[in-house]
Parts: structure tokens; sequence; C-alpha cells
């Protein structure tokens, strides 16, 4: 998935860009994604006063882990995808925005960016639901299905002699 900036720039018009990646590197190490399928790229690219702006939406579909229960989860993820290249200039220019991403040479390979966002986009924490119970810590039961009815009080340690000093009398 490249884009070449004189294509660019004497087409005048966006180029719409539509894909499926099959990534491994975005997933690798990640022990709570279970499963995941192509990343599709939409991506739409135009040059203008210079620079080429990509931007569009990736998605991606994964199967998931809950960290809370622990249940399997599908989620479909939409990303948004907005990147900027230059053709990297004969002078440094301090002036230039620091988002802006320089090139040498006519053509950029977008897929190390897709990587990158991939990455930066996957759940930190994934969760089969925001009102996610999770497992219940004395018996392990998942208290989304039930309450288990375990007692779970908790007591402040530097507190506890009061309770047995209260017992006594």
């Amino acid at each position: 998935m490249q884009i070449r900036f004189r294509e660019l720039a004497l087409k005048g018009q966006p180029v719409h860009m539509t894909e499926e990646l099959n990534l491994t590197e975005p997933f690798e190490g990640r022990q709570d994604i279970l499963g995941h399928g192509p990343v599709r790229v939409d991506l739409h690219a135009v040059h203008e006063d210079g620079v080429a702006k990509v931007n569009g939406t990736l998605t991606l579909d994964l199967e998931l882990s809950c960290s809370r229960c622990l249940s399997h989860t599908n989620q479909t993820i939409e990303l948004p995808f907005e990147e900027v290249f230059m053709q990297k200039p004969e002078e440094e220019d301090p002036d230039l925005d620091e988002d802006i991403h320089l090139v040498v040479g006519d053509k950029v390979d977008l897929e190390p960016y897709v990587v990158e966002n991939v990455v930066v986009g996957l759940p930190y924490i994934p969760l089969c639901d925001e009102a996610c119970k999770g497992l219940c810590p004395v018996c392990g039961e998942n208290r989304n299905l039930h309450d288990c009815g375990c007692k779970q009080e908790k007591i402040d340690p530097r507190l506890a002699g009061l309770a047995d000093y209260f017992n006594k009398e």
C-alpha cells in the first residue's frame, strides 16, 4: 500500500485506497487477544500545498479475553487514521510542523503507519462490558452470571484488633 507524490499532485483530486492487510506484528505478545481478522483499510489521499494528507479508517475484528471475568468477547474496532507526508526539503526548516513525516524519494509505504495506528488503538484493558462485575475473589465464580453469596467484608488490618476487643465483652 503506497502513495506517490508525483501521481497524487498530477491528479489534483483525492485518491481512494481500500485494502485488507493480514498483520501479525501488532498482536505479538498480547495474551488478551485470542484471535483477529485482517485489518480493513479505507483511506483517502490528497495533495495540498506540497504535502500529502492521508486520512480514513482502519477496521479490525478481534476476539478478546475480558480482563475482569476472563470470558471471550468479540469486538469490531474502528480506528481513525490521519497522517501527513512531505518530501524532505533540501534545507532544514525550523518552522516545520512536528506531525509531518519527511520522506526521501517519491513514494511512501503506508503499511508501517497502519501497523503503528493499530498498535496504539488496541484496547489496553479489554472488557466484555463496561459494567462487568468480574470474578469473585473468594470462590472465583463469574459474578456476571450469578451472585455467589460469598462474604467480602473488608476490614482494615490496622483496626482488626478492635473487632476482637468488642467480641470479648
